[in-house]
């Protein structure tokens, strides 16, 4: 293969102004994080008195040493928890990522229960849900350390309640897929939230802290008059050796961790994987720093997506595939510390040759089972008189039709704009990408908002003359709100707090977070879990 030969200037006043705002755009996401992590981080006190760890104690001592942990879904309710976005605390109360333990690569949720005595927030089922579908997908290992309030009572909701039980499912068919369910208990599991301990193949217990029961002594009281003290009704030590649900009795949270890892250690997990030694790779030629300069905040400015491919691909190499054909639309292989991947992504809108071209690449990959990058930056599929006749929607259907019955892993970073039904071709988080990343810069929206303003200003516009008065005044206020509409909805502190994507991450990361991925993706289709026909039940 030739490798890119980078055309881009790093001393440019462009190049300069795209990092300063993505650098400004990083900066707000980090504080959002930091936000979070710091009104966990101030429950200190109350937990050491308590002879606990924090929770992102907990998960630090639980994954192995130096081994990366990706993190998912971290602006998760983002502004829903509080309109005011220098109030809300992302996260939805719980912490999710992928992570090695024992050297086995697991899905781990924990409790964030530093915050709000770990109780579900605002999309907080939905990013449990979401990391068990990533879990089962991709046969991983489920590990949570629970901790949790449950749900908010004062906030409740009878859909949040029905939906809740999509967990619990899961739960269960993790299980009988023959995907482990390792469960630290540290704390409260209590009501509807009992299953997520009971649930599990491995239950391990806190002496003294952990509490698992249906009814609590409140409601307990409540319902049959009955008294009973948490201990009772639910203690670790009870468990443990009445009712059998924990198996094993841990002193306290350092204990139960080191006892998750040799559980973890003693299933001998990867037995049946394909070797994973690492491949021989040349790092790309381009310093990955220059991936801030590249992207331009103004998505109707035009970008070569090449020279990003340059700075992620092995020795910068890349094998065009159709270049002269199509050509707004980017199609080739490049490879990923010595793995092949398929890309594709845009210099432009998708015209017919472009959905023409991306649609028998797509086809090539799954027959040579190589695994698909969709790097979007699209305003979406040509239109007018001439694209038409030219049979766009044909030719963007059998795009569409591609990526949706594709037979290999297909991986989606949004890089820039995702406009359209663009989007959908590119493989957007309604095609059900395996992982599906922004940058910070990037925007999702059926249009752009001022394209939609003009839109609605034509059509209403035309109404108004059928009614015989024109009030432009009008006009220019709806054509105002539809931008601002638009506009604030279209942003990755918006799009990434409604879990449309698995997070926000830096460019500069996107070679090792695709390293990570892909690798996990090889694992899955090396690997046969014992299926049943029912989850492991408890004795």
């Amino acid at each position: 293969m030739t490798y890119i030969e980078s055309n881009l200037s790093v001393s440019s006043e462009a190049f300069q102004g795209n990092r300063d705002s993505m650098q400004a755009l990083l900066a707000r996401v980090r504080m959002y994080e930091e936000r979070t992590q710091q009104k966990s981080a101030a429950s200190r006190e109350r937990f050491e008195k308590r002879g606990q760890m924090l929770p992102r104690e907990r998960l630090s001592l639980l994954l192995d040493p130096g081994a990366p942990f990706m993190e998912l879904s971290t602006l998760a309710g983002l502004g829903l928890d509080n309109p005011d976005l220098d109030k809300s605390v992302p996260g939805g109360g719980v912490i999710a990522g992928i992570g090695c333990v024992s050297g086995v690569r697991c899905m781990v949720l924990a409790s964030d229960s530093g915050i709000d005595a770990g109780a579900l927030q605002p999309m907080g089922l939905n990013k449990i849900l979401r990391a068990q579908e990533l879990a089962l997908e991709n046969k991983l290992p489920y590990v949570q350390l629970v901790e949790s309030a449950g749900a908010n009572l004062m906030a409740y909701r009878v859909e949040d309640f029905v939906h809740g039980g999509s967990s619990f499912r899961n739960l269960a068919r993790l299980s009988a897929a023959g995907l482990p369910v390792v469960t630290v208990t540290h704390g409260s599991s209590t009501a509807g939230g009992a299953y997520q301990t009971g649930l599990s193949d491995y239950i391990i217990l806190v002496r003294g802290r952990s509490r698992a029961f249906l009814a609590g002594p409140p409601l307990l009281k409540a319902a049959t008059g009955e008294i009973a003290t948490e201990e009772e009704l639910g203690g670790a030590a009870m468990h443990a050796s009445i009712s059998g649900l924990g198996d094993y009795l841990a002193e306290d949270d350092r204990d139960a961790l080191r006892i998750a890892r040799e559980v973890l250690a003693q299933i001998d997990w990867g037995r049946e994987s394909a070797s994973t030694a690492p491949r021989h790779f040349l790092p790309p030629r381009y310093d990955a720093e220059e991936l801030l300069g590249i992207m331009p905040s103004d998505h109707k400015r035009p970008v070569d997506m090449k020279e990003v491919i340059a700075r992620i691909a092995d020795d910068s190499e890349f094998l065009e595939f159709g270049e002269n054909y199509g050509s707004a639309t980017v199609c080739g292989h490049l490879k990923i510390e010595g793995w092949p991947v398929g890309v594709i992504t845009n210099n432009g809108p998708i015209d017919p040759a472009g959905a023409t071209k991306a649609t028998h690449f797509i086809q090539a990959c799954c027959q040579s089972r190589t695994p698909i990058l969709y790097l979007n930056n699209t305003t979406g599929f040509m239109v007018g008189r001439a694209y038409e006749e030219g049979g766009i929607i044909k030719h963007g259907s059998k795009m569409i039709q591609a990526v949706t019955n594709a037979t290999v892993p297909q991986i989606t970073i949004y890089c820039g704009a995702s406009f359209g039904a663009g989007n959908y071709g590119m493989c957007g988080r309604g095609f059900h990408p395996r992982f599906c990343f922004s940058w910070p810069n990037a925007k999702t929206a059926v249009m752009g908002g001022e394209q939609a303003a003009q839109t609605m200003a034509i059509v209403t516009e035309a109404a108004m003359r059928r009614k015989g008065e024109v009030d432009e005044a009008k006009i220019e206020a709806l054509k105002r709100n539809i931008i601002e509409r638009f506009d604030s909805q279209m942003s990755v502190f918006t799009t990434s707090a409604q879990l449309l994507d698995d997070g926000v991450i830096d460019p500069r990361d996107t070679r090792a977070v695709l390293a990570n991925v892909l690798a996990i993706c090889r694992e899955e289709a090396a690997r046969t879990p014992q299926a049943m026909q029912f989850s492991v039940a408890r004795p």
